[in-house]
């Protein structure tokens, strides 16, 4: 019996099995780097261990440091979570070396799938659809996909569609491939493009039995990384469910697996190709927990202690959905610093790393939960979570919330039509407005050098006027701008040490007409736009009436840089006021290059002087596990290069300058 379980992980990971932990009475111990000190999760266990740094490769990847906190703490058991070491068969044998009860499957088996290579040719043989690997100095057709043989997450991954790119994009995911798993062993599979990525749970004991409990749809996804994912896959006919599912269980019976897993597969039509298996517990998991009606770390627990399966798994009921909540704009680039509110309402799930004040760190994936909704359909569950990330309060970090409510509401995803390019430039969200979905290996988009592009706050109307001029009083988008202009109005009236019941921008003479500008918007509100009527406006709540129809809006305000979040129906709007005698701003030389994210800098690609076009890469950072290229915006000549490899930056430092044109 295990009595004390240590987490060899973070965030989420960690609080969703000390979760199940706390129900079944095992004592708990966390581990934490330096930037984690404060985190949630070394809070709710019942004991924690500091791994000395700040890297991954000195905390949560340092087998030794893992096995002496084991030690310090009087651990007796290890899960592994999701992540870092959790598939590396070195350190299941590791724990199992120290006396230490694994909960996972044998190392065996992590070794033997940890090597897709050489899983794609163990899975031939058991008979499971695989696709053909590929030539990686010379496929021979394109586009293909290039892949990193160990690990998983997206890293390591590259789209390759034509000869010119190979070798670059090769070289790039082999280093991202060593930095994220210590191997940079890639290899090459034609990419099908449009496919659908279903991926079946199975949970196998030492006594022989495997279960198969269902699909999961997981086919929406950016950077090959998922974004959504459900429980039962729409549209899967009965004969093809059986299918994958027979694939799984004889692939878990091929590499005797114990525990909990998952086999992933490309889907195209009646065509089903494996993808791979990850030997770990998935993040995705409470999607199938909901409709299984299971706890799958209990389940992994009690197959770690020898417990038996029932012969056969649970029936499923309903369906559910799950989206995984980033911290990151409308350019995919991961986003760090304080996250001031953070609250889910409704009849979802969510399980979190973070909690209103945590502090976002520049080192670690940028995701900060997974919202879930289960109904007794998929149209009801859905609806759920619709409503609930609607009604999310998120303030002080830009997040994926808004693209998160338009995937679920489209037409595409209501009809269940979701494929791996559905986030592409070409699939069926795109429409123009929104920013391009960068592949890796994308320059990041830049409108001219020196300036990184507009991006839109979390819930910012796109009908919002610059601060060019005053909102026009038919735009829907005018509301939250005078909620906010008014909240604030409310807020001075009240600190105001006399008078403060007059009006705000009371004069003995004739006053101006009223206005509030922000960065991203003014307004004029006296007289107040046409059809429109106060009801209330206090500092934290404002509530409107326009032709009849009554809008409430909530608005906080954060005292250190002024940033006022306004959270209404249609979402989110976060403006910062322009002060009336602004401080002085530093001057940026026309053509800086900007860090768009805190990073370090792992390669610089140009020299000053050398002539570079537009979209060639000058330098690439690294930053929350991947790397990203900053590209010339423009064709000119690199007149400055301000940082140099394994050097740390900050948003916004000047990485390098770019003279536009021939000169």
């Amino acid at each position: 019996m295990i009595n004390r379980l240590l987490v060899a992980n973070r965030g989420e990971i960690a609080r969703r099995v000390f979760r199940t932990c706390r129900a079944l009475g095992i004592s708990t111990v966390a581990v934490f780097s330096d930037p984690d000190a404060d985190a949630p999760h070394v809070a709710e266990a019942d004991l924690a261990v500091r791994l000395p740094g700040a890297r991954p490769a000195d905390t949560y990847l340092n087998v030794d440091r893992l096995l002496d906190a084991c030690r310090a703490s009087g651990a007796d058991a290890v899960h592994p979570g999701y992540g870092f070491l959790s598939e590396n068969a070195d350190f299941a044998r590791a724990v199992l070396a120290a006396g230490l009860v694994w909960v996972g499957p044998p190392a065996a088996a992590i070794a033997t799938m940890g090597s897709k290579i050489g899983a794609k040719r163990l899975m031939a043989e058991a008979g499971v659809p695989v696709l053909p690997s590929l030539d990686p100095a010379a496929p021979g057709e394109f586009p293909v996909l290039v892949k990193a043989s160990a690990g998983g997450g997206g890293r390591g991954m590259r789209i390759v569609r034509g000869p010119d790119e190979l070798a670059r994009e090769v070289e790039s995911a082999r280093r991202e491939a060593a930095a994220a798993f210590g191997d940079g062993t890639v290899f090459v599979e034609p990419l099908l493009e449009r496919a659908r990525h279903v991926e079946v749970q199975v949970l196998a004991d030492r006594h022989g039995t495997v279960w198969a409990l269902g699909e999961r749809e997981c086919s929406v996804q950016r950077r090959h990384q998922k974004v959504v994912e459900e429980c039962p896959a729409p549209g899967i006919a009965p004969e093809l469910r059986a299918r994958l599912c027979d694939a799984a269980v004889r692939a878990a019976r091929k590499i005797g697996y114990v525990g909990a897993g998952t086999v992933e597969f490309l889907v195209l039509g009646d065509r089903v190709a494996f993808l791979e298996m990850n030997t770990r517990l998935q993040v995705e998991h409470p999607v199938t927990e909901l409709v299984h009606g299971v706890d799958l770390v209990r389940l992994q627990i009690e197959v770690a202690e020898g417990a038996a399966l029932p012969p056969t798994p649970p029936e499923p009921s309903g369906h559910a959905v799950e989206v995984r909540l980033y911290a990151e704009d409308g350019d995919y680039v991961p986003q760090s610093g304080v996250l001031r509110r953070f609250e889910v309402p409704g009849d979802v799930r969510v399980d979190s790393g973070v909690e209103s004040g945590s502090v976002i760190s520049p080192h670690y994936d940028a995701m900060l939960a997974k919202v879930v909704a289960h109904g007794s359909s998929r149209a009801q569950a859905v609806r759920r979570l619709v409503t609930a990330l609607r009604r999310a309060r998120l303030h002080g970090i830009t997040t994926n919330r808004d693209l998160l409510v338009k995937i679920l509401t489209s037409q595409a995803f209501l009809a269940g039509d979701t494929h791996t390019d559905f986030l592409s430039p070409t699939g069926p969200l795109h429409d123009g407005a929104r920013p391009h979905a960068q592949r890796p290996g994308d320059p990041p988009h830049a409108d001219r050098p020196g300036e990184p592009p507009h991006v839109e706050r979390p819930g910012e109307p796109p009908h919002v006027q610059r601060p060019s001029g005053p909102l026009h009083a038919e735009r829907p988008g005018e509301l939250p701008v005078l909620a906010a202009a008014l909240a604030l109005a409310a807020a001075n009236r009240r600190r105001a040490p006399v008078l403060a019941s007059l009006p705000s921008g009371w004069r003995n003479v004739r006053s101006q007409p009223r206005h509030a500008r922000f960065e991203q918007a003014e307004i004029v509100y006296d007289p107040l736009p046409e059809g429109v009527t106060v009801i209330a406006a206090d500092p934290g709540r404002v509530t409107l009436e326009r032709d009849g129809v009554r809008h409430t809006f909530d608005v906080a305000r954060y005292e250190d840089d002024g940033t006022v979040y306004v959270d209404h129906e249609g979402g989110c709007l976060a403006l910062t006021p322009i002060p009336r005698l602004p401080e002085p701003v530093e001057h940026v030389t026309p053509g800086s290059l900007l860090a768009p994210m805190p990073g370090s800098v792992s390669r610089v690609e140009v020299a000053p002087g050398d002539r570079v076009t537009r979209g060639q890469a000058v330098l690439v950072l690294e930053a929350m596990k991947m790397e990203h290229r900053i590209a010339a915006p423009a064709d000119g000549v690199v007149s400055g290069v301000h940082v140099e490899q394994g050097q740390q930056v900050d948003a916004g430092a000047v990485l390098a300058i770019i003279q536009e044109g021939n000169s």
